[in-house]
């Protein structure tokens, strides 16, 4: 388990596709230099490229404040948290939904996907060109294009169409750069991008239960189903996403786990219900995930931003196991034994983000943690299959996909269901999962749902993010402005 982050990084690899960390430069000396070729045909070596882009997932304008800030803090499920005073740069304007493209959040989301697309692109054009068995070098390219295709899903749910970058690409080709990389396609020709390289990606990777425990957490077959299926989901395709979630419901793999509170804590890692997750550990944590939504107060644990709010917490029927488990309310003792005191600042917390010092891996560094983040899930793929399957007529289906959800979250199974309902049942079961602000804009819900949190959702500009306006001026003027910025 979390394998694939603990790597070397040999530095004529730095040298060719400049990526990769140069604190852990293998120290080779000029004159011992040797082909790269040569040395990526190891098949050793070729997997450490692709770790390589495994690992940019961890960097902090990845899945960090700036992430946090435009999925979970826009949204009717959290507020900015923290302090009056401390306004996180921007996060006060990703609360107030009074942000435009000059806030930082937006330019460190940009910049991390497409750095983890420049990973992928050069990873893949050498892979391409290596001699190693041939089933691990299709398997090294599928992992890489579902990662590719998971950064484009980001880019295309937060700004529409983005520019595409599918090859590697020379710094120094103005030519190239100004016609591709500051160049935006339409939202669909993205769509298509991920649609193939997640096909691609399928037809390549393994089943989870196929792989080897060290490499446990490695992109499979049924993370690209899964990414897949949301995809289709996202662009209303409803038969393909009905149709992709039952392949992955069928597979065998996968399964709703017993207590929901686990899913999100280090016993839950890589366990039945976990479809893809970033990986994270001691050594090489994931940066200020849980420091950025840690409570704050005496005694200090985070920034204490992201905090749940009113709205979701009333949310929740009565005695849905759920809402204790992703709310951290103070003041309470914790699953851990840890007790919440009134001396901190906010009455919630995102529970779902809490790193336990006491009984799981922990070195009291806060900003580096090994927590996992949870990226797709199995009780995610029940409920994409229950929304389609609405869609299409199809209400025995969703009844059926949404109960095996009730059932686990303590409530009397539903005797009808409805478009509503079904969106109700997310809500509950991916509070605080980032997923919140899409799924409102993506089903024309976010008008009602802002104005009910008191806040002003703008019809014709909100549904898109702004094009960060760095690069804008990195291109020149290039890159259009989403309406409205």
């Amino acid at each position: 388990m979390k394998k694939i982050v603990q790597y070397k990084v040999f530095l004529f690899v730095l040298t060719l596709v400049g990526f990769l960390s140069c604190e852990d430069d293998l120290n080779v000396k000029p004159n011992d230099v040797i082909n790269e070729f040569d040395f990526l045909n190891n098949p050793a070596n070729a997997v450490q490229l692709v770790n390589g882009v495994y690992n940019k997932q961890l960097d902090y304008n990845m899945y960090s404040f700036s992430w946090i800030g435009i999925t979970s803090i826009t949204s009717d499920d959290a507020d900015k948290g923290s302090t009056a005073t401390d306004t996180g740069t921007d996060k006060h304007r990703m609360d107030n939904l009074t942000f435009d493209a000059t806030d930082i959040s937006f330019n460190d989301v940009w910049k991390g996907r497409y750095d983890g697309i420049y990973r992928a692109n050069n990873a893949l054009f050498y892979l391409d060109q290596l001699t190693i068995d041939p089933v691990l070098k299709d398997r090294l390219i599928g992992e890489v294009k579902f990662l590719r295709a998971l950064f484009y899903f980001d880019l295309v749910r937060c700004f529409g169409g983005v520019p595409i970058v599918i090859e590697k690409i020379d710094i120094n080709d103005s030519e190239t750069i100004n016609e591709v990389v500051f160049v935006r396609k339409s939202k669909q020709e993205v769509y298509d991008v991920i649609e193939t390289d997640l096909l691609d990606a399928i037809s390549k990777l393994p089943l989870k239960g196929q792989y080897s425990p060290n490499d446990l957490g490695r992109a499979t077959k049924g993370a690209a189903q899964a990414l897949l299926a949301k995809s289709y989901l996202y662009q209303g395709k409803w038969q393909l996403a009905y149709d992709m979630a039952g392949e992955v419901i069928t597979s065998g793999q996968y399964a709703l786990l017993s207590n929901y509170a686990d899913v999100w804590r280090e016993i839950g890692e890589n366990k039945a219900e976990s479809i893809y997750e970033v990986q994270a550990t001691l050594t090489k944590g994931l940066r200020d995930y849980t420091n950025v939504q840690g409570p704050r107060g005496t005694p200090d644990l985070g920034w204490g931003f992201n905090t749940p709010s009113l709205s979701l917490a009333n949310s929740y029927e009565s005695g849905d196991l759920r809402k204790e488990a992703a709310i951290m309310f103070v003041p309470s003792v914790l699953w851990d034994g840890f007790i919440a005191p009134v001396s901190w600042t906010n009455p919630r917390y995102n529970y779902k983000a809490y790193q336990s010092p006491l009984l799981e891996l922990w070195n009291d560094d806060k900003g580096e943690t090994a927590k996992n983040l949870r990226i797709l899930k199995y009780s995610d793929i029940l409920l994409i299959r229950a929304e389609a399957g609405f869609q299409l007529g199809m209400t025995g289906e969703a009844l059926d996909r949404i109960n095996e959800l009730r059932l686990r979250a303590g409530l009397d199974q539903a005797t009808t269901v409805t478009l509503q309902s079904i969106l109700n049942e997310r809500r509950w079961e991916m509070a605080m999962e980032h997923d919140r602000w899409f799924d409102l804009v993506r089903t024309g819900t976010a008008v009602s749902a802002m104005s009910a949190n008191g806040k002003t959702f703008v019809v014709g500009k909100h549904e898109l993010f702004p094009i960060p306006n760095d690069q804008i001026i990195a291109s020149g003027g290039l890159l259009t402005q989403n309406p409205g910025y």
